[in-house]
């Protein structure tokens, strides 16, 4: 006879009904998160759309004095950033081997990489001739980097978080949600600045 408080992985019959029960409702939160991403993108691009059209109309686009953008230091940052897609990429291919210190020394890397261009992006910010309130290009340049830099800084907290909970036991054993989502965002981050660069200190 059965034992009354058999586990359900001492029945074969219970496990099967429990897996079918489990397919039957299965997880939609990364779904959720990339129609999250996609609602994110039609802000952006709003953002982007509105930007071609003050530039290709506006008779006096640069503020008084400004004869254009310096793109070394961006040029910079944006090989940083775009890299760091590259590291958290490695980051998940060692956790899903298990290798907790592979994944712990790229996913740290990732976030000085972000760290850093979140730097280099106040650092260029404090030397920069014009201020939000000078015309529509200092409006819209101040308000589509400081966007982006909001999701950046979002990014690094959110990969904070992962990284100080790879130290709690066994955690990443009961599913890799938090870790394929914040990576995914941070891809997400990676393409709109290209997007961006290529728009704002590119396209001048």
């Amino acid at each position: 006879m059965q034992p009354v408080n058999a586990s359900i992985s001492d029945n074969p019959i219970l496990e099967v009904a429990h897996e079918s029960s489990h397919s039957e409702h299965p997880d939609h939160r990364l779904f959720g998160f990339v129609v999250f991403l996609l609602s994110e993108s039609v802000i952006f691009f709003s953002f982007f759309a509105g930007y071609i059209v003050y530039k290709t109309t506006s008779l006096n686009w640069l503020p008084d004095g400004v004869t254009g953008l310096e793109i070394r230091e961006p040029i910079i940052n944006t090989i940083i950033l775009v890299s760091s897609s590259f590291t958290i990429y490695l980051a998940e291919k060692f956790l899903h081997k298990k290798q907790l210190w592979g994944f712990r020394a790229f996913w740290l890397l990732t976030i000085a990489m972000g760290s850093y261009f979140l730097y280099g992006q106040a650092v260029e910010w404090s030397g920069l001739a014009f201020g939000f309130s000078d015309g529509v290009f200092g409006g819209s340049f101040y308000l589509l980097t400081g966007f982006h830099g909001l999701h950046v800084f979002t990014g690094v907290l959110l990969q904070l978080i992962m990284l100080v909970r790879s130290f709690l036991p066994n955690e990443y054993d009961k599913g890799l949600y938090g870790i394929e989502s914040t990576s995914l965002f941070w891809h997400f981050v990676d393409v709109i600045w290209i997007v961006l660069f290529m728009l704002i200190y590119v396209w001048q």
